[in-house]
């Protein structure tokens, strides 16, 4: 598996840099592990750009997700990612964080802004999502498997592959590197030149580890601890993250 965290929180990162009203929102696909983690850490990257960068407080910064139900729209199981979208923007959202599969947020925002309105989208996944609409698309965050598909084909062909899981991360040498990284993100049009210097700033802090956003104090969103003041989650804690965290509005389990 790849470590989005660390492409959502760059994801965030950039929504903080951009957003002009200090709302952003998640189009969430289901609710699981998975995609709990993946929400907290764009929270996460929103946050600290927004205070370290736009020397805003974190109680100022509205940071919502609704969940479509799978990661992509199926008609009449889902809910219809281009009407949850619509539904961010008339609650005053500007930039629209995507997690499911597909571009619709992305695809809406571009057209919203082409009516005149002051909004942008990251897509997800695909490292081409921003051609459905570049002049609003801040980045992509993306998975890379060549990499470890590859080294995996070789252990098989020197006959010494041996079954494991590993968690892989970005090269941060060179995040965008097909050949190396299994993390990507490219930045978008939407990105101005000024957000870019300081995205690039928050990708190098991440990569040194001046930059831990699993640190605590960080509550769950019952109010509960899940890491005391100085506490830094290890693997296992974060890949099992129970809740979404505190200061994200949006349910942190499914409901029948």
């Amino acid at each position: 598996m790849g470590r989005m965290e660390y492409g959502k929180m760059i994801a965030g990162c950039a929504a903080a840099l951009t957003t002009q009203t200090g709302s952003i929102s998640y189009l969430g696909p289901l609710i699981n592990d998975e995609t709990r983690r993946l929400v907290n850490s764009a929270y996460l990257g929103a946050r600290y750009c927004w205070e370290n960068y736009r020397d805003g407080s974190a109680a100022d910064l509205g940071f919502e997700v609704k969940w479509i139900g799978f990661w992509f729209n199926i008609p009449g199981f889902t809910l219809d990612p281009t009407q949850v979208t619509n539904e961010f923007l008339a609650s005053g959202a500007d930039v629209i964080i995507s997690g499911i599969d597909t571009t619709e947020a992305l695809v809406r925002a571009g057209q919203a802004a082409d009516a005149g309105d002051a909004v942008w989208a990251v897509p997800y996944d695909f490292r081409d999502a921003c051609a459905e609409a570049p002049s609003v698309c801040l980045g992509v965050p993306y998975f890379n498997w060549g990499p470890s598909y590859l080294d995996t084909a070789k252990s098989v062909i020197d006959d010494d592959f041996t079954a494991g899981f590993e968690w892989l991360g970005p090269d941060w040498e060179d995040i965008t590197n097909l050949d190396t990284s299994a993390i990507g993100w490219l930045d978008g049009n939407g990105l101005t030149e000024d957000a870019k210097t300081s995205l690039d700033g928050f990708i190098d802090g991440l990569a040194s580890g001046d930059i831990e956003l699993f640190r605590g104090p960080l509550n769950y969103q019952d109010g509960s601890v899940w890491l005391a003041e100085g506490e830094v989650a290890d693997d296992f804690a974060v890949w099992y993250t129970e809740q979404l965290l505190e200061g994200i509005v949006g349910a942190s389990a499914a409901t029948e």
